[in-house]
């Protein structure tokens, strides 16, 4: 149940920070018409002009998928290029380059692709996608999401990766221009449902080798997908138009779809009111999501989302070098403070990276979840005591996160609660722009930083992976040999669904013993969706929302 700042504020003592991380921002009693806009919609009779705004949260790092790895961008990529495989509505796997896909042994794939073109009418090949696949490993492209294929066990990734092979190496072949061959060195079942994410979508050789880093600029781009991008101007949008092409244009209506850069939820929501967005970021300001809820109805959606909102320690350098420092802080934060009260959205509060609703039974619970916080705090001052720490000589440290209402909100309790919890904790906040942020955080220069990681498909992975020690995406060195090799175990021949599931509990439950990450909580997808976008989906909980199955309703 969702309960208002007046009654949280009345319900539990918090210091004054943590109070003031809960009000940041304010209430809006503007209506805007929105129930009688939405009773005045029929859903059969479309708009003259079918344009959609969108906020998507921040200026993306790239458009290119090699060179990314956050949800903003692939949000992007979505609409621009198409991989293999694709989601539909409800998150299952469905085809897409690819109009079939076997395998009898998990580990030879073979694809086979579809009549389609880019937008400069070049037809898709197989070759398109080796070249693609061997771009993204390939160590000159630098990509952030190199190991993708190393977690997915195509045959030579890893020696590429590393600089010991070349990337012809790769297992990716092209039978003839429409049949595709993926080898793989271990059985992976769920191979098919990796090829949805952004970073294994085709890119077009000819563009990338005639203009390099400036291929993604609209006057260069050539794109499979349904829109193609005919404006960018930093900080203020990017405009995608239709992609007359795309094999699939005759069923796709929106013709032009703007992606802005806000980062701030307050703006975000009050441009919504203002008629100037028409579908919002997931990000709802706590303040307001009760009068929201009682204003729009059912504009505000909240949906389930494979994702989770973590503080990912540095581990290679003080003081989260001590794992015992890094124990300290996991159990005195209280996540159920966070996820109940100062985001208070359906989130709830996480005792593991995986998020609970992923396929498969994974739960793992630690014994120290079930401890009261008293329980808790007694045990992190001794830990923390024990490391040298005490009144006279404060354990100090920064705190990174990237610019953003939710993300300053949950520091600044984090903080809080730290300091009412522990005492001898002195906490610096620092932010930065998302660009900046990201950098920062792949060159190691932080201690503890904020961090969240969403579902690349539907396994838990999708999740675990991150933490092994030789993933590109393991930004705060975390690194064990039991935990990569119980990941590793995960994909031998013989391994049952159960025993899989068993061994992601395991690698869960060395994740808990080294405390490698925080984790605080479990997201939900809140966002408000103007009642004329028809067709947005609301049961993905991957959130691989697509404009081209959208449609605008004449309002």
């Amino acid at each position: 149940m969702m309960r208002t700042p007046n009654h949280l504020l009345s319900s539990i003592f918090l210091p004054t920070s943590l109070a003031l991380a809960m009000s940041m921002t304010g209430c809006s009693s503007d209506k805007s018409g929105t129930d009688s806009q939405a009773a005045a919609v029929d859903p059969n009779v479309l708009a003259d002009t079918q344009a959609l705004v969108v906020n998507n949260g921040t200026e993306p790092e790239s458009l290119d998928p090699h060179k990314v790895s956050g949800v903003p961008e692939s949000t992007l990529g979505r609409q621009m290029l198409e991989g293999l495989t694709n989601t539909d509505a409800e998150g299952k796997t469905i085809p897409a380059m690819a109009t079939s896909w076997e395998s009898e042994d998990n580990k030879v794939w073979t694809f086979k692709l579809r009549d389609a073109k880019w937008s400069n009418d070049d037809p898709v090949t197989a070759e398109d996608f080796v070249y693609s696949m061997r771009r993204l490993v390939d160590p000159n492209t630098a990509s952030p999401y190199s190991s993708y294929l190393v977690d997915a066990k195509v045959v030579g990734a890893d020696q590429i990766v590393d600089g010991k092979a070349g990337i012809e190496t790769l297992g990716v072949k092209a039978i003839d221009d429409k049949t595709l061959q993926i080898t793989l060195s271990e059985p992976v079942p769920y191979f098919p449902d990796m090829l949805i994410h952004n970073s294994v979508k085709p890119v077009h050789k000819k563009t990338v080798e005639a203009f390099g880093d400036k291929w993604t600029a609209p006057e260069n781009i050539v794109v499979n997908g349904p829109y193609k991008p005919t404006q960018w101007q930093i900080n203020d949008k990017i405009v995608l138009t239709r992609n007359a092409s795309y094999y699939d244009d005759a069923n796709t209506t929106i013709d032009t779809v703007t992606f802005l850069p806000i980062p701030s939820s307050t703006t975000d929501v009050a441009r919504y009111q203002a008629g100037e967005i028409d579908v919002t970021y997931n990000e709802i300001p706590t303040e307001q999501f009760a009068s929201l809820k009682e204003q729009v109805g059912d504009q505000l959606t909240v949906s389930p989302y494979l994702c989770t909102y973590y503080y990912e320690f540095n581990t290679v350098k003080p003081p989260f070098n001590d794992p015992n420092v890094r124990r300290a802080l996991a159990l005195a934060l209280d996540r159920d403070t966070i996820a109940d009260k100062v985001i208070g959205q359906g989130q709830t509060a996480a005792y593991q990276l995986t998020p609970p609703a992923t396929n498969g039974d994974i739960a793992n619970s630690p014994e120290w979840s079930t401890w009261d916080q008293e329980k808790r705090v007694t045990e992190a001052k001794k830990l923390l005591t024990e490391a040298g720490y005490s009144d006279s000589n404060p354990l100090t440290f920064e705190l990174l996160y990237n610019t953003n209402d939710n993300h300053k909100k949950t520091a600044v309790a984090a903080t809080s609660l730290w300091k009412q919890a522990l005492g001898f904790v002195d906490v610096t906040l620092t932010n930065k722009e998302w660009k900046t942020y990201l950098d920062t955080r792949r060159n190691g220069n932080y201690q503890i930083a904020r961090a969240g990681w969403c579902g690349d498909y539907n396994e838990a992975s999708a999740f675990l992976n991150i933490a092994k020690s030789d993933n590109s995406g393991n930004y705060g060195k975390y690194n064990n040999a039991n935990f990569d090799s119980l990941m590793a175990q995960t994909l031998k021949a013989g391994v049952s669904p159960e025993q899989r599931a068993n061994l992601y509990k395991q690698a869960e439950a060395q994740l808990d013993q080294d405390m490698g990450l925080l984790n605080i909580y479990h997201y939900v997808s809140p966002r408000l969706v103007k009642p004329y976008v028809i067709g947005f989906p609301t049961k993905d909980i991957l959130d691989n929302w697509q404009v081209k199955n959208l449609s605008i309703a004449k309002h």
